[in-house]
């Protein structure tokens, strides 16, 4: 999939992003470092690409979450990893693309027993480490409905990704 396969409407919006994210790094005066951008669709719409895309025109590196790397069973462990995260994008100067954020970034729950209550901690944490981040990170979901609203309310640019293109495969059909 070429960034020509970008829909107009997407293209515009990643030419916002980059107009305002280049603005943003020469007047660090504003009170917003930051730049947290949602991309919902389902899959093979061209979320990552869309990313991707982003980051060349931003001439930054793009680094995709593994987001089995950074979750842990573990009480506390999710947060160091996403700390040390977090602090490295800060230094490098990179992109953070969390890649199927609904794991994630997923609505709070009701506080039934302890690991509901941890849960609804790390989001916590997470939603309050985004807002100290220093970058442009990049949530790409399948849909926004299922992200906690708190999320949501901080997301600067939100793009739709409606319908998967068709494949090469499909094409010969």
């Amino acid at each position: 999939m070429s960034p020509k396969t970008l829909r107009t409407f997407q293209r515009e919006k990643i030419d916002e992003i980059a107009s305002f994210w280049t603005t943003q790094k020469t007047r660090r005066k504003t009170g917003r470092v930051n730049a947290i951008c949602l991309f919902t669709g389902p899959s093979r719409t061209g979320k990552t690409m869309a990313a991707q895309v982003l980051a060349k025109r931003l001439d930054l590196p793009m680094y995709r979450i593994d987001l089995s790397a950074v979750v842990s069973k573990y009480i506390g462990e999710t947060e160091k990893n996403l700390n040390k995260l977090f602090d490295a994008a800060e230094v490098s100067d990179v992109i953070l693309l969390f890649d199927e954020a609904d794991a994630l970034f997923g609505k709070r729950s009701e506080a039934g027993d302890a690991h509901d209550r941890y849960g609804n901690l790390s989001i916590s944490y997470l939603l309050e480490r985004m807002e100290r981040s220093r970058g442009l990170l990049i949530l790409a979901a399948q849909s926004g409905n299922n992200l906690d609203p708190a999320f949501i309310r901080r997301t600067l640019f939100i793009i739709r990704f409606p319908h998967a293109f068709l494949t090469k495969e499909d094409e010969d059909d």
